[in-house]
């Protein structure tokens, strides 16, 4: 039995931002029209240690993992984090992901282990899931913008799949690339970025505890506008450092070139670290708005993981390693 020792940085499951908010609106009013709406509401999706259905004939139970959530915080509804979000492969505005992802195809999928280990390979997404243990793990999310979200996941350790490649003593960064595919990805099409999106960490935030590979949300696999079939969650690190829809992952010993760090670095720094004290060069970052409410509430630092993740950093200059 996995015993939790309560944490000031804990998530409370009221924090978890509302599925309906987070939900495509028509795929949401279909579903209640179906009498499926009790699972879609805020506290009951991916809250129990229910099966989940990775693909038509993996079917899993997930344990319960992180979950922990501060006074006065709640899960954001789905309808506003499947509708609402940046994925730049599907165009620019928050709402091009839901609109233009409807010829994304997740399946089949491989993702490709190279670089600095012992066991590189390619592997179909299940064979790449099925040695871990599933959880549910409930974070913050915060985009560098200044919105945020709370939400209930469903995956693997990052750690853990890393390790069954056996990184060698020379990796010190793991870099993580999306898939290219123009023809389904209308944003690929445009000089945005250097396609494919590219992301990466030092090895140890890979290997911390908190680091996690998502394939569902609010009990229930990813959609495409999310980053299905699997994505990184780095909770306390902005948004655009959990990369979706992942086919690569290659162990390195120079620190790679990532996108939006190459693309505009004065904005985008390569730590990304969620840090009040540093401002985006257009905006402050004292404070964000959480999907779903009306006042703004003070950023976190570390995103509110510092108990668990500051000590990586110890002696690090945070604000010039933005």
């Amino acid at each position: 039995m996995l015993i939790r020792i309560k944490k000031a940085s804990d998530v409370a499951a009221r924090e978890i931002t509302p599925e309906a908010l987070v939900l495509n609106r028509r795929r949401f009013m279909a579903a209640a029209g179906a009498g499926a709406a009790a699972g879609l509401l805020p506290g009951t999706a991916g809250a129990a240690e229910e099966p989940f259905d990775v693909t038509p004939g993996f079917r899993v139970t997930p344990t319960r993992g992180y979950e922990k959530l501060a006074d006065g915080e709640a899960v954001t509804l789905p309808f506003s984090v499947w509708a609402y979000n940046n994925f730049a492969e599907f165009g620019p505005e928050k709402t091009d992901p839901v609109q233009n992802a409807e010829r994304f195809k997740p399946r089949p999928w491989t993702i490709a282990v190279d670089g600095l280990c012992a066991k590189p390979g390619m592997l179909d997404l299940d064979a790449f899931l099925k040695p871990n243990a599933f959880e549910h793990r409930t974070y913050r999310l915060r985009c560098t913008e200044t919105w945020s979200i709370v939400v209930p996941w469903i995956g693997i350790s990052l750690a853990a799949a890393l390790k069954r490649f056996e990184p060698l003593g020379s990796a010190k960064f793991v870099r993580f690339e999306t898939v290219l595919r123009p023809e389904e990805m209308p944003g690929q099409k445009t000089s945005a970025l250097v396609w494919p999106y590219t992301e990466a960490l030092r090895i140890d935030e890979a290997m911390h505890p908190l680091a996690f590979l998502a394939v569902g949300m609010y009990g229930q696999p990813l959609f495409p506008q999310n980053g299905a079939p699997i994505r990184l969650v780095v909770p306390w690190k902005y948004g655009f450092k959990s990369i979706k829809s992942i086919v690569r992952i290659s162990f390195a010993e120079v620190q790679p070139t990532t996108s939006w760090n190459q693309r505009i670095p004065k904005e985008y720094g390569f730590w990304a670290n969620v840090n009040p004290a540093v401002d985006h060069p257009r905006w402050s970052q004292k404070n964000e708005r959480r999907l779903g409410e009306f006042m703004r509430r003070p950023t976190l630092m570390f995103n509110g993981y510092a108990e668990e993740v500051g000590q990586m950093y110890a002696g690090m200059d945070l604000v010039k390693n933005f």
